[in-house]
């Protein structure tokens, strides 16, 4: 049988002590995730399009699509360690241009369809990209920066016209061979950036390498409570971000399970329920935002007919009746936490088989990482009950990035000793549950994506009318926090309603569409340093409740 991550099944604390990682010694994620598969007519992507359309992808065709794409980006001059990015939604060009990117040895770089010029710009700039693959969808976003990212020498268009000015997706497979030899790697080789926004400065592209994904697998096993056998898996989640990829997709890929593919745009309850009952979903991916949204389903197990088995969820804690509206309307289908970052994802978890979940608790350490809470300064462990930052042991983890691409600074600032630090506070209790408590920094948590206003700020002062601004996250009941800013506006500028709109506007249209700020309130003065520091923790606190 080929290889795979098997983690002890007997109890928690067996699979604590008993995991181990034994990745082979020439590991490659195509490999592992569709060539190894003996089955190689086993379904591994139901693909489904908002105009009826369906589709069925084995194993063994995505193997053959992605040789044909590695063949094409080869002999357009695409080598070992070049980047390529991938600008498409959920669909199979997505996916396959990682496995082709893994296969020649290149570095994929996944966008989200929601970045607009700059956001993606920034990271084709900083990547020094030389390959974009794009939905047409999203086509002009590319078209207005080409011309500032010199070393993008490729744009290849998904589902492009036939008269589409740039190469599309389907003449760079045409013609090539359906076999390829996968260059030699390992799990340190170099085969992932995801950006990730921090609360000050651009965002950084955490460097991953091949082995990130197995890194992944054991929470994967835990969330979805121990039984993977007969598993349907889909998250409406993007195929950008970690969650999504590294949550569902890949670790259900390496344990030859088939994936739901649905390029939804904004989340719908109902399309959401009845993705699920055709396709026979069992375990979803899905964000705490999207589970207040089915919430609002009445009788859902009546309306549809549902094999929801499982649920893992996270960026931001769990409120105690997403746990019982599960329980009471979805026949008591768990619901388990998870926490995790872009640089190191799925450190701890819940798993109803092994221990009770705790609401307001993320769970216990996965197998297989070490996590802490540490002092920061010092790298020391915490004692129970004592707040300090969570922590991950660097050696030997496959899920921890490798660095911040071009920024040893950074790399640096986020290890303390044999730790990786995360920017989280949070505790551990006597039982071993990990609390989270806050970030360490500004960082703002919507809708389970984080948000670094820094980026956010940079975006609205490019509105002539905007002298300064200060932006921060405060509390929502739906999407967690919601993105603020406070506008101080320069002389002789109404700050009416349509400013507001027009600064709005500026921000979807440059940043991600879920980074504007839902609330602009104008103020006279902003508080500051003395060295003229917008101090963004008075913001926050002007707004909690008195």
């Amino acid at each position: 049988m080929a290889w795979h991550v098997t983690v002890p099944t007997e109890s928690y604390d067996t699979a604590r002590d008993q995991f181990e990682w034994n990745l082979p010694d020439d590991y490659n994620l195509a490999h592992d995730l569709v060539r190894k598969h003996e089955a190689g007519d086993a379904p591994a992507l139901y693909q489904a399009y908002p105009d009826g359309r369906r589709e069925t992808y084995s194993f063994a065709d995505l193997d053959r699509l992605s040789n044909q794409l590695a063949n094409g980006l080869e002999a357009r001059g695409v080598e070992r360690g070049d980047r390529v990015a991938v600008l498409v939604p959920q669909k199979p060009e997505n996916l396959l241009t990682h496995l082709a990117c893994w296969k020649l040895g290149a570095i994929s770089l996944p966008l989200s369809k929601l970045f607009g010029p700059d956001a993606v710009g920034y990271r084709l700039r900083d990547s020094e990209a030389n390959a974009i693959v794009v939905d047409e969808s999203v086509r002009d976003v590319v078209a207005e920066i080409r011309d500032d990212c010199p070393e993008l020498d490729h744009v290849i268009e998904v589902d492009g016209a036939a008269d589409s000015p740039e190469t599309r997706f389907e003449d760079v497979l045409s013609g090539q061979p359906d076999t390829f030899d996968i260059v030699s790697t390992t799990a340190e080789t170099p085969a992932l950036i995801i950006y990730t926004s921090g609360s000050t400065g651009p965002p950084k592209g955490a460097l991953h390498g091949h082995g990130v994904w197995v890194g992944h697998c054991p929470a994967f096993q835990m969330f979805f409570e121990l039984d993977l056998d007969d598993a349907v898996c889909w998250t409406p989640a993007d195929w950008a971000w970690i969650g999504a990829l590294g949550d569902l997709v890949f670790p259900a890929w390496h344990y030859g399970r088939p994936v739901v593919g649905y390029p939804m745009g904004k989340f719908d309850s109902e399309t959401a329920f009845s993705l699920m009952e055709e396709f026979g979903v069992t375990d979803s991916f899905l964000p705490p935002t999207a589970i207040r949204m089915l919430m609002d389903v009445e009788s859902p197990t009546e309306q549809y007919d549902l094999s929801l088995a499982a649920i893992c969820s996270g960026g931001e804690p769990l409120t105690p009746e997403i746990l019982d509206w599960a329980d009471a309307e979805l026949d008591g289908v768990a619901v388990n936490e998870l926490y995790g970052q872009t640089e190191a994802n799925l450190l701890v978890t819940n798993c109803r088989k092994w221990f009770d979940a705790l609401p307001g608790s993320m769970g216990k350490p996965v197998p297989g990482h070490d996590v802490a809470i540490v002092d920061p300064d010092t790298g020391e462990e915490c004692a129970a009950g004592e707040i300090g930052e969570i922590a991950v042991r660097t050696e030997g983890d496959p899920v921890v990035f490798k660095e911040y691409w071009n920024n040893p600074e950074k790399t640096a600032n986020a290890r303390v000793g044999p730790w990786h630090l995360t920017g989280d506070l949070g505790k551990r209790d006597a039982d071993g549950y990990i609390w989270f408590k806050s970030r360490d920094d500004d960082l703002i948590m919507t809708s389970g994506y984080r948000v670094g206003p820094g980026e956010v700020e940079s975006a609205i002062l490019e509105h002539p009318a905007v002298a300064q601004v200060g932006v921060v996250g405060v509390p929502d009941d739906r999407r967690g926090e919601l993105i603020k800013a406070f506008v101080q506006v320069a002389a002789d500028v109404d700050a009416d309603d349509a400013l507001k709109t027009e600064i709005q506007t500026l921000v979807k249209e440059n940043l991600a569409k879920y980074e504007y700020p839902r609330e602009i309130e104008f103020v006279d003065t902003l508080p500051q340093t003395t060295t003229g520091k917008i101090q963004r923790k008075d913001l926050r606190e002007s707004e909690l409740p008195n």
